[in-house]
């Protein structure tokens, strides 16, 4: 099967990897590539690539200076953004030759213009409800074709996009030979991209009253938030690791007594959960979002942010009955979690799942390329329609549009 992987194109997908995404779509084409199929992949040029695969590097658009200076021009990274997944589109646009686009893009491009393709799509989604990608699920829609098949890293994501669509779920997957058992140790590790939203001062909180020392390590994203809000907590047993690779958080994850996973919103999945009950290092997370699907009664426990009348906890008191439930966690088995990951979360079991949606999805697209075949003058016609609507609304609105697109086309999913 020729399967197109389209990635988040705004990091590269190279070690050590900015976040979960990019980890996850990184396994995903190997785990693909080693079972024979043939891939092609759009993502950001520094991507290391895979013997064999294709890839299909995003285009640089070189706009003229009049056109540069008009009224109507956005901010020149959403521009690039927009060319980059235009030019795709229409070239996939011309291809007889893909049985699959896979999209995991949070641009809204690849799913507006997915029923034009000749291939079907499948969308994973990895993030709340955004109003760009909303749109254009609205929009394909509305289209007469090839609508895309959707996929949810969780159930709670699921649900949260119920309104729209229905999503099947596909957990992410880890690497289990890469994230090996620990022995664990003395010390509690935080991972994770340092921003207010993932929340490690959290985890210092817990681990200061819990009287543990804790090692954070990851992608410092927000410099104004580590500087004045992390930093200043790295003394008296906290310390920061940096910026790791795989190997080497795999390492420091398996050497440590339990890890933290504290963040400050609803997490679609948690992938770094799952990286380290892999390392049969237990978890303490907090209950938020999809994190009690990755962690199970094996491999952790889940600390409350809500009484039971449905009120938020103050940080205060998540953080006391976090350090109460550690030591609980503590004595959980790791041979047990590390089984919990390897059934349920390794990249293995991811695509097999992926394996059946396409194969479901191949032949839906056959059966509904058969009721809805119309001629190539229809198809071009339907196109041109698309593409001046979308014209017309950036003309309208030339710098809300530009505006919006940027902070909906760099969101940040989970990791």
């Amino acid at each position: 099967m020729h399967v197109v992987i389209v990635a988040h194109a705004r990091h590269p997908l190279a070690e050590p990897f900015a976040g979960g995404l990019e980890s996850l779509t990184a396994h995903l084409i190997r785990g693909l590539a080693a079972r024979g199929h043939r891939v092609s992949v759009f993502a950001a040029r520094g991507t290391e690539e895979v013997p064999g695969v294709e890839y299909l590097w995003p285009q640089t658009l070189e706009l003229s200076a009049a056109a540069q200076a008009d009224v109507s021009m956005p901010e020149a990274g959403w521009m690039q953004q927009h060319h980059a997944h235009l030019d795709l589109m229409m070239q996939l646009a011309q291809r007889t030759d893909v049985d699959i686009v896979h999209t995991h893009a949070l641009h809204y491009l690849p799913v507006a213009m997915a029923p034009l393709l000749p291939a079907p799509t499948v969308l994973s989604l990895h993030t709340p409800p955004t109003p760009w990608l909303e749109s254009s699920l609205r929009a394909a829609q509305g289209i007469p074709g090839r609508q895309p098949v959707v996929t949810a890293v969780s159930r709670h994501t699921a649900r949260a996009w119920a309104d729209l669509v229905r999503a099947q779920v596909v957990p992410n997957g880890i690497d289990t030979r890469e994230w090996r058992p620990g022995p664990g140790g003395p010390a509690l590790v935080w991972s994770g991209r340092i921003t207010p939203e993932k929340a490690p001062h959290l985890a210092v909180a817990i681990a200061r009253r819990a009287g543990m020392p804790l090692v954070l390590a990851g992608p410092v994203s927000d410099e104004a938030y580590a500087r004045d809000v992390l930093w200043p907590l790295l003394r008296e047993g906290i310390t920061y690791a940096g910026h790791l690779r795989t190997s080497e958080l795999a390492a420091l994850v398996g050497r440590s007594a339990a890890a933290l996973v504290t963040p400050d919103w609803d997490e679609p999945f948690g992938l770094v959960a799952a990286e380290a009950l892999a390392c049969g290092t237990p978890v303490l997370a907090l209950d938020r979002g999809g994190l009690g699907e990755v962690v199970g009664e094996q491999g952790g426990r889940l600390v409350p942010v809500h009484d039971r009348a449905g009120r938020q906890l103050t940080d205060s008191e998540v953080v006391r009955r976090g350090s109460e439930l550690l030591p609980e966690v503590l004595q959980l088995s790791r041979p047990l979690a590390r089984a919990h990951a390897v059934r349920h979360l390794s990249v293995d079991t991811m695509v097999d799942h992926f394996e059946r949606v396409y194969g479901s999805t191949v032949r839906l697209g056959r059966r509904s390329s058969l009721r809805h075949a119309r001629g190539p003058a229809r198809v071009a016609a339907r196109a041109g329609r698309t593409a001046r609507a979308a014209a017309g609304e950036l003309a309208a609105h030339p710098r809300t549009v530009g505006s919006l697109a940027l902070s909906e086309t760099e969101a940040e999913p989970s990791r």
